[in-house]
């Protein structure tokens, strides 16, 4: 005989797998569009860096082991591209979340007309990021009818001549970092937008009553209520700024950028697969980069879960 615990068990199981079927269901194209467009193309890359692969070879793929690796760490041009994405992320996570902090902040106020500057400084998200490239090229062109390089002659009084901001490395990922910035914080403003609408106002009230100062309300409400938010901002643009690619691809080809002082990893595999028809480099570049984003994410998460703990 059956024992009738186990029996209600597996109805009840029954039941939960029924009820879960809607989501289930919900959930399988996004699940499938994963496997199919992100699991799927790492796996073969992953296979094709163990081999000679190149693009448009009557030789078939032959086995070489990790020769593409040994070959990527002791190439000088990977590190250099590498140091290039750690400087941009260096300067773009702490600056476009602040900014976007401020930004939030400001417009988070019954005022009228405030949607106008919520869509304002939301705007150049919407354009893509190669229309911003392009853009951009414009303002940092080198000749003297370069908008930056009319504003900085007409603010010095012509005692400044024209600039190559693009061509010169000193200024070449400032200027990429400037624009990526202007693009994509208004983002992250949005996001902590919703997040500052989401604590509750008892507690201004109650600092205010305690005589708290604008920045001690900042400091011991706003922060701490923004804490899972501003988490999330910080991992998303990591992840974002790490997988930095095309406005340096657009204004290197096309804006004479300076290709040592702007290249990033991303940009050294496509160049890898388009110029070098090299798809063994071209995967082996994606595994690492994979790697890389994969450790600093794993990194960021055990110290934010660290500081969540004492």
């Amino acid at each position: 005989m059956s024992n009738p615990t186990v029996v209600r068990t597996r109805r009840r199981a029954f039941r939960w797998s029924r009820r879960d079927l809607p989501g289930a269901t919900m959930a399988a194209p996004g699940i499938i569009g994963l496997l199919a467009f992100v699991a799927a193309p790492f796996l073969v890359a992953v296979v094709l860096s163990f081999y000679n692969a190149q693009l448009n070879s009557p030789r078939s793929p032959n086995f070489i082991g990790i020769t593409q690796y040994s070959r990527l760490f002791s190439d000088p041009q990977f590190w250099r591209a590498f140091g290039n994405n750690l400087t941009f992320a260096a300067v773009v996570i702490p600056v476009q979340t602040a900014i976007a902090l401020g930004l939030a902040m400001l417009i988070n106020r019954r005022l009228r007309g405030i949607s106008i500057f919520r869509a304002l400084f939301f705007l150049p998200v919407i354009f893509p990021m190669a229309l911003v490239a392009v853009i951009w090229r414009l303002i940092l062109s080198r000749s003297e009818d370069g908008l930056l390089n009319s504003l900085v002659h007409f603010v010095t009084f012509g005692q400044v001549g024209a600039q190559d901001w693009l061509g010169n490395s000193a200024t070449a990922m400032p200027s990429i970092i400037l624009l990526s910035i202007w693009q994509g914080v208004g983002f992250q403003m949005i996001i902590l937008l919703a997040g500052l609408q989401e604590i509750p106002q008892e507690r201004y009230e109650a600092a205010q009553l305690d005589r708290a100062s604008r920045w001690q309300q900042f400091r011991y409400v706003t922060l701490p209520g923004l804490r899972n938010t501003l988490i999330f901002v910080v991992l998303l643009t990591s992840i974002l700024a790490f997988r930095v690619y095309d406005q340096v691809y657009i204004l290197i080809t096309s804006g004479g950028a300076n290709k040592a002082a702007t290249q990033t990893v991303l940009y050294q595999a496509t160049t890898s697969v388009f110029d070098q028809n090299n798809l063994g480099r071209a995967s082996a570049i994606t595994v690492v980069f994979f790697a890389i984003v994969l450790a600093i994410t794993v990194v960021q998460r055990r110290v934010v879960r660290q500081e969540s703990e004492a």
